[in-house]
């Protein structure tokens, strides 16, 4: 059996015309001799079964910081309520497939095999059993998993967090075998920058698993990190494609990318503050990395690190900023931090060794009175924090450099 799995965002299943085109994605799987299994991922902010729309029912707006004692509603009840929108979702596009002669059967992710604990909210998948899977496949029945959600062995329903769509189906991918995880989206592949910044920007054809994990982490939408760690982990083969488009789409795989450049492609990070802290009145003689640990046991991550002697600055999500000058004053700390700032990704495999990238980068920024505030590297990532002001003139500048 040659099993491939399909994942249909959220815009691509939102209309009957849509989900005729969803129907002409699988379709196409079964005359190539494959064996699709669906995920199918919950409608957009404003559709009656949307996360905002469900969340709004219980007057719960914000999934990253749950506050359930103002509502009075445990994480549990939340996530029985979040379930409901991809059981939705999964079942309409159910029938769309069945008009057109496409015998499927609709699985919630517990019923589809997928067991994790009961973090309600950021659940972790602990396995997941295929049996049930495999058994409708084998009756030439399409199953249709529902994302973003699995099951407790008590049976509880839990949800899996941001990105969970795309790593459910990375998941079964990884656990049924498949040939590949084609994850269909409402955009042509992954950008060599984000198109509606860099207007010449271009679909990149082939891509690391490294690569576009790097991508995914610093900021670029088309693909969740979470789901490019565990393909990476299973070696599965993903195609990031357009629903509405015949665009040939992204592969990403283990292989490097068969190229010339340098660079792969540019993203960012906005809404970035920096701090620089002087430890000039520090006691020398404590632990040199005490502000790190009062930063991590108050929650706040940082990055862009730099550590001197007397010196150190990191850069933090601007909604922490009151909260960190609040924890830096209060343990009397020299510090200064500068607001509304973006921090510019440069990646590619492609730098790993080559002399004078850095150099390049900084020297196309200053020709364009861009001030770096600063800097950091990796073997395949350069980072530059500029105001944010200036971000679009400077990813269009390296953009057109690389």
């Amino acid at each position: 059996m040659r099993i491939i799995v399909q994942k249909f965002g959220g815009t691509s299943v939102s209309t009957g015309q849509r989900r005729e085109l969803v129907g002409n994605r699988i379709i196409e799987a079964i005359k190539n001799g494959f064996s699709p299994v669906v995920v199918s991922a919950i409608g957009r902010k404003g559709d009656p079964y949307a996360t905002d729309t469900l969340l709004s029912l219980v007057n719960t707006d914000n999934l990253d910081n749950r506050n359930y004692n103002d509502n009075h509603m445990s994480n549990r009840e939340i996530d029985l309520l979040m379930c409901c929108g991809e059981i939705i979702s999964a079942v309409v596009l159910s029938k769309a497939l069945e008009k057109r002669g496409i015998k499927t059967k609709v699985l919630t992710g517990g019923q589809a095999g997928i067991i994790t604990n009961d973090n309600y909210g950021k659940a972790d998948i602990l396995k997941v059993e295929t049996k049930r899977i495999i058994d409708t496949l084998s009756n030439n029945i399409i199953p249709i998993v529902t994302g973003f959600q699995g099951m407790t062995e008590n049976f509880d329903l839990t949800t899996i967090g941001r990105g969970g769509s795309d790593v459910t189906a990375v998941v079964l991918g990884e656990a049924l075998k498949a040939e590949a995880i084609e994850i269909y989206k409402d955009v042509d592949g992954i950008m060599t920058a984000d198109p509606t910044i860099v207007p010449e920007a271009k679909v990149i054809e082939k891509i690391s698993y490294n690569v576009v994990f790097q991508f995914a982490d610093q900021g670029a939408k088309v693909i969740h990190p979470r789901a490019v760690e565990f393909a990476m982990r299973g070696n599965v083969p993903l195609l990031i494609k357009n629903t509405m488009t015949d665009a040939k789409g992204t592969l990403i795989t283990a292989a490097k990318a068969d190229s010339n450049s340098i660079i792969t492609g540019i993203t960012h990070m906005p809404n970035r503050a920096q701090v620089s802290i002087c430890i000039d009145n520090y006691n020398l003689d404590n632990d040199n990395n005490d502000i790190f640990d009062l930063l991590a046991d108050n929650n706040i991550s940082i990055d862009l690190i730099n550590v001197f002697p007397n010196y150190k600055v990191f850069t933090i999500d601007s909604k922490d900023t009151a909260k960190v000058e609040d924890l830096l004053k209060r343990e009397n700390f020299k510090f200064t931090i500068i607001e509304k700032c973006s921090k510019i990704a440069v990646i590619g495999n492609g730098m790993r060794g080559v002399p004078g990238v850095m150099s390049k980068i900084l020297k196309v920024l200053r020709d364009k009175n861009i001030k770096v505030l600063q800097t950091a590297d990796s073997h395949t990532t350069i980072w530059c924090l500029v105001k944010e002001e200036d971000t679009i003139k400077a990813i269009n500048a390296l953009h057109n450099l690389f």
